[in-house]
């Protein structure tokens, strides 16, 4: 059975060209970058030339980007250099639709004695920006708002906020998961001190993730150690993944124009394709203001879970909205903060293409999912 794969927000096919450049440095150049001799010193050069890429990839200097594990250790690495910066301000700010790896850390900071604010969004899922900015305060010690939704696709008005953060001397952090390789960003045209890069959101391996910082922002590191990262993280280099990033990053640029054409019109065709054929299904967030890929649809009186474990049996692989699998039946934290009905949210499947889809793939999406809905709804007590 072939494997449809259109969960590529939750993580992506490390590409072959990754893999390629990678495993020389498993097993043949396995020098430690740190060593006076050329051996390492060659495996040093490489990453100087991951780095140039990654940065390349956000227009940013190479010297603003350091590696990290993962995009939550990033997250986490931003928000605590922030904090410990000023450490006598105790406000931070964030959305109500965060990405766990921000949103549980402020929830973590809240009990630690931080005054924090969730931004609210409406029901298309745009951010309240009069609220944002009337939230705004002396002791606000940093703004991290993401980039793009995980879930929806929902892209915020970062370059703007950034902008207007600025003004106050405050820190801004934006997670830039799911928008790095899918949309274009150049950081030299916003005010953003700190943005959130995961790999293997970007045909990288698990494993590796990146952090811009601006020139001058104050920093403190998360990870206290050696000098490596110009001091910034320490720990020895996940070489091999560093060189796999780099690449990835490479392809990304080069596949932009891709996702915002091929890509979006694949998206779009999965899209209208199901909306015509099932009745009471609903896209979740701003059909316009979104990622190229990605789309969160709710099927009404139907349970995610199950429709996830009927596709499955098909191949076909996605997300729910809902946390069912990780053991609660309540909706997801974004689409409750967007207000979409419990009937709808609890129903909410999300779709995300990559650069791997094919149209061949979407019309056995369109062709198979109908019946499931139609089937599952027959047993549902609040289908009529």
């Amino acid at each position: 059975m072939k494997t449809i794969y259109v969960d590529n927000n939750a993580t992506t096919r490390v590409a072959p060209e990754v893999l390629e450049v990678m495993l020389p440095y498993l097993n043949e150049f396995y020098g430690n970058p740190s060593s006076m001799h050329s051996f390492g010193g060659n495996v040093a050069h490489k990453i100087k030339e991951a780095r140039a890429k990654v940065a390349s990839l956000i227009n940013a200097s190479p010297d603003e980007i350091m590696f990290t594990s993962c995009g939550t250790e990033s997250d986490s690495t931003a928000i605590h250099a922030a904090i410990s910066s000023v450490p006598d301000k105790k406000h931070i700010i964030t959305s109500r639709v965060e990405h766990p790896a921000v949103k549980n850390l402020f929830e973590h900071l809240s009990k630690k004695g931080y005054r924090v604010t969730f931004v609210p969004v409406d029901r298309k899922g745009m951010l309240d920006l009069d609220y944002l900015y009337n939230s705004l305060a002396d002791d606000t010690a940093i703004v991290s708002i993401m980039w793009a939704n995980n879930e929806t696709g929902m892209i915020f008005p970062v370059q703007e906020i950034s902008q207007v953060i600025k003004t106050k001397g405050i820190v801004f952090h934006t997670d830039a998961v799911q928008a790095v390789g899918k949309l274009p960003i150049d950081v030299s045209k916003s005010e953003i001190d700190m943005l959130s890069i995961s790999g293997h959101k970007i045909h990288a391996p698990k494993g590796i993730g990146a952090l811009y910082v601006r020139k001058g922002t104050r920093f403190s590191p998360f990870l206290i150690g050696g000098h490596q990262e110009g001091g910034r993280r320490g720990g020895t280099e996940n070489v091999a993944y560093i060189i796999g990033i780099g690449k990835a990053s490479e392809l990304a640029a080069t596949h932009l124009e891709e996702m915002a054409t091929r890509v979006e019109k694949l998206r779009d065709k999965l899209e209208n394709e199901l909306l015509k054929r099932i009745p009471n299904a609903i896209i979740n967030g701003d059909t316009e203001n979104r990622l190229p890929n990605t789309t969160s649809i709710s099927f009404e009186y139907v349970e995610g879970e199950s429709i996830l474990l009927m596709m499955d049996e098909l191949g076909i692989c996605a997300s729910s909205g809902s946390a069912c699998t990780s053991g609660s039946l309540e909706p997801s934290h974004v689409l409750r903060a967007m207000g979409v009905p419990f009937t709808a949210a609890h129903g909410s499947i999300r779709f995300s293409l990559g650069i791997y889809s094919t149209e061949d793939e979407i019309d056995f999406i369109v062709e198979k999912l109908p019946l499931i809905i139609e089937n599952l709804r027959t047993m549902s007590p609040f289908w009529k």
